[in-house]
């Protein structure tokens, strides 16, 4: 296996172009190895980290919206013009994404 992430001998090819694939699987045993509540807070983590990141990019881009109106665009964001507008009523091509 290249250390680029490229396909080796084998066909195998690293979910990253950066990582090893030795590297890779230690990650994966690692994560074998942990119990199911780890897992889930491990996803909950990068969710949330996720999450501020684009809040805080919808706040560069409207810096005098309210509370609500962030939730709304992050709403837009995660699940989709349709869902906003049919659970929310609000579309985001009207206010802007």
């Amino acid at each position: 296996m290249a250390a680029d992430g490229g396909e080796g001998v084998s066909g195998y090819r690293t979910q990253s172009a950066d990582t090893s694939r030795e590297i890779e699987e230690l990650q994966f045993e690692h994560w074998r190895g942990l119990a199911s509540w780890q897992k889930f807070q491990l996803v909950f983590d990068v969710t949330a980290a996720a999450e501020t990141v684009c809040l805080s990019g919808i706040r560069s881009r409207y810096p005098s919206a309210s509370e609500r109106e962030l939730q709304l665009r992050l709403f837009a964001l995660k699940y989709g013009r349709q869902l906003s507008i049919d659970v929310w009523g609000w579309d985001p091509l009207e206010h802007g994404w």
